[in-house]
C-alpha cells in the first residue's frame, strides 16, 4: 500500500467509527451532539461545565449550547447549585440517569467488551499509535494555518 492508500482506509475507518455512534445516536432518538453530552456526564461521573464539555467535545460552542438547552427543557440534565455564576456545572436528573442506563450505558458496556477482546499489549499499541499520529497531524496541520 501507498501512501495515499493507507490514509484513505484510516479516513474510512475512522468515518466507520463515528456512524457506529451516529447510528446508535439516532437509533435512540438524540441527536448527536445530545448523545455526546449525556455519554460525557454519565462516563465522567461528576459535574460538567459547559465550557468543560465544548473543549472535550471539539464541537462548536453553539452546537453544545443548543444540545444543552434542549436536555435542559427535556428535564434530562440541570445546573447544580453552586456560589460561582460565570460557571455552572451540569449534572443529570434523575429522569437524564434513567435515559443514560437504556442508552449511554448499553454504549460504555458494547466499548469495554470491544476494547477488552484486544490484549494489553494490543491496547497499549493502539492508544500509543493514535496519540502519536494525532500529535503528528496537528503539528503538520499547524503548517498549513501559519
Amino acid at each position: 500500500m501507498d501512501i495515499k492508500e493507507y490514509i484513505a482506509e484510516f479516513n474510512n475507518i475512522t468515518k466507520e467509527n463515528d456512524d457506529i455512534y451516529k447510528g446508535l445516536a439516532k437509533k435512540f432518538g438524540l441527536p448527536d451532539c445530545a448523545f455526546w453530552i449525556l455519554y460525557q456526564l454519565r462516563s465522567s461521573g461528576k459535574e460538567l461545565t459547559q465550557s468543560e464539555i465544548c473543549s472535550d467535545f471539539y464541537v462548536p460552542k453553539q452546537t453544545v449550547s443548543s444540545a444543552i438547552h434542549k436536555l435542559l427543557s427535556d428535564g434530562f440534565i440541570e445546573f447544580s447549585e453552586t456560589v460561582s455564576r460565570k460557571s455552572k456545572p451540569l449534572r443529570l436528573t434523575r429522569k437524564g440517569s434513567e435515559l443514560c442506563s437504556v442508552t449511554v450505558d448499553k454504549v460504555i458496556s458494547a466499548e469495554i467488551r470491544a476494547i477488552s477482546a484486544l490484549s494489553d499489549d494490543e491496547r497499549s499499541a493502539l492508544m500509543g499509535v493514535m496519540r502519536r499520529y494525532t500529535g503528528l497531524l496537528r503539528e503538520s496541520m499547524g503548517r498549513i494555518i501559519d
